[in-house]
């Protein structure tokens, strides 16, 4: 339809799968079960149904560059308007507030849209059966119904949780599916109940919504009155799309909790349409393991792995070999700078071992060695005091900020492309294996104005070499500049 549009909250950190994912590259970003990310594969599901332009993707301010530069790779229509639709929270404020923005800004240009809600971080892999299902939902939505999409379980589980169906609901004879009015929303249970529950025909709580954006607004101003007053006052201060100042008066509080649930406990308008689309919310190592073809000896690998008598086991390298012998249900996964070695069974537990890395270790939970900026990336090769190596990767046609640092000097040697730089107003291009010495407090800025990659070695040397040493003076990605 015209009016379908869809939301991907493109949140959240993945703790759960340290240390591949972490705070500044969470999973969603990552690419776990393809060659494309997760929210490339979310995004490339969703326009098979929604047209790119009626596409908006909530993230968070840290994350905005890079879920931009990944929609780009996607070339998709309208891609101009799919990036305006980027919509950056200033602060993490659960789901609630972030589909209440989205959908404030969708229902004032289109007050007929019906809108579906999408995790950016799921795998589905009957996308037919995913997309018939949407369709169900939105007739069930067009009777001012909020409906949430209802995993068939094959087996109990205690990572989700449930929804009890009530009585059923009528639609088009055209529509094979089923909907039934939610009866009650139970939280993650232990293996007894989950068992009971899957007996009984309860469905996983998939967090995937469909709503008319007019319902929406209604239910929001009724039940959740802070918020809605926070959103709507924000269109007389032109705060749209600059929300900070609205954001940290917002309750931190998740769509089921702020309002799915409240509907169900007032018996009021609320729906699931059960599906069984192959799905999984690759929320931990072992739903890593479960999504990916195994080899003769059930092992799932990834990377360059040498296994010996190994066997149910997931070996993952980012970086150098992974040799195994004599394993068995253990996850081992290596990274540039961590290694996580655990048994499958309790790979659901790792949110406890990353408070102890967080506490000893914590820029190993925040970053990786590589480090991806809206320009391109850059490496660190190696860090020790008073001195840092990095390998830079500049895009065609991107720049950094014009900047200066107070305590260090920084060595470039071009490895590949050509660099123009400024120092302290002076311009000149470096080809490759030509190199420049920037002092502290010059002004300067590395640029690569060609139709290929830039590669560059810096070298830094001073008495601090943190990443905070730096003012800019001009940005091209309108980050925080000093005049």
């Amino acid at each position: 339809m015209e009016n379908s549009y869809a939301i991907i909250l493109c949140g959240g950190s993945g703790t759960r799968l340290w240390p591949l994912s972490r705070t500044m590259r969470p999973k969603q970003l990552l690419a776990l079960n393809g060659e494309l990310s997760l929210l490339q594969q979310t995004v490339q599901r969703l326009t098979k149904y929604v047209a790119p332009a009626n596409l908006y993707t909530v993230t968070h301010e840290d994350h905005k560059f890079e879920v931009k530069g990944q929609l780009t790779e996607l070339n998709l229509n309208d891609l101009e308007k799919t990036l305006a639709n980027v919509l950056a929270e200033p602060c993490a404020k659960n789901t609630l507030p972030a589909i209440a923005w989205a959908t404030h800004q969708i229902h004032q240009q289109d007050a007929s849209a019906v809108i579906g809600v999408f995790a950016s971080d799921h795998a589905i892999d009957n996308e037919a059966a995913f997309l018939q299902a949407w369709q169900a939902a939105e007739q069930i939505a067009e009777q001012d119904y909020l409906v949430l999409l209802g995993i068939k379980p094959h087996q109990p589980a205690t990572g989700y949780g449930y929804i009890k169906p009530g009585p059923a609901l009528e639609l088009s004879p055209t529509n094979t599916n089923a909907a039934f009015q939610v009866s009650t929303f139970v939280e993650k249970p232990d293996m007894a109940t989950a068992e009971k529950f899957v007996n009984e025909g309860y469905l996983w709580n998939s967090g995937m919504f469909v709503f008319k954006a007019s319902t929406f607004m209604q239910m929001l101003a009724r039940y959740q009155p802070i918020i809605y007053q926070q959103i709507t006052a924000s269109q007389q201060y032109g705060l749209d799309n600059s929300p900070a100042k609205i954001y940290a008066n917002f309750p931190s509080i998740s769509m089921d909790y702020g309002l799915a649930e409240v509907l169900a406990k007032q018996a009021e308008k609320i729906a699931v349409v059960p599906v069984d689309m192959a799905w999984s919310d690759l929320g931990s190592w072992d739903s890593i393991y479960a999504k990916h073809a195994k080899d003769i000896n059930t092992n799932v690998t990834h990377g360059e792995v040498i296994n010996v008598d190994t066997h149910n086991s997931l070996i993952w390298t980012e970086t150098g070999l992974v040799a195994t012998l004599g394993l068995n249900n253990l996850v081992v996964i290596q990274t540039a700078d961590a290694t996580l070695i655990c048994d499958r069974s309790r790979a659901e537990d790792i949110k406890a071992l990353l408070v102890e890395v967080k506490t000893r270790q914590p820029a190993l939970t925040e970053i990786h060695q590589t480090v991806y900026r809206p320009w391109g990336s850059y490496t660190v090769l190696e860090e020790r005091v008073n001195f840092k190596i990095k390998r830079i990767v500049v895009n065609p046609g991107a720049k950094l900020s014009m900047q200066m640092h107070k305590h260090r000097a920084e060595h470039w040697v071009v490895v590949s492309g050509v660099a123009t730089i400024s120092n302290n107003e002076i311009e000149y291009s470096l080809q490759e294996n030509q190199s420049t010495y920037i002092p502290p407090t010059h002004k300067h800025r590395l640029a690569n104005n060609t139709s290929l990659p830039l590669s560059i070695i810096e070298v830094q040397c001073g008495d601090y070499v943190g990443e905070d040493d730096i003012v800019r003076f001009d940005d091209h990605y309108g980050r925080a500049t000093q005049p």
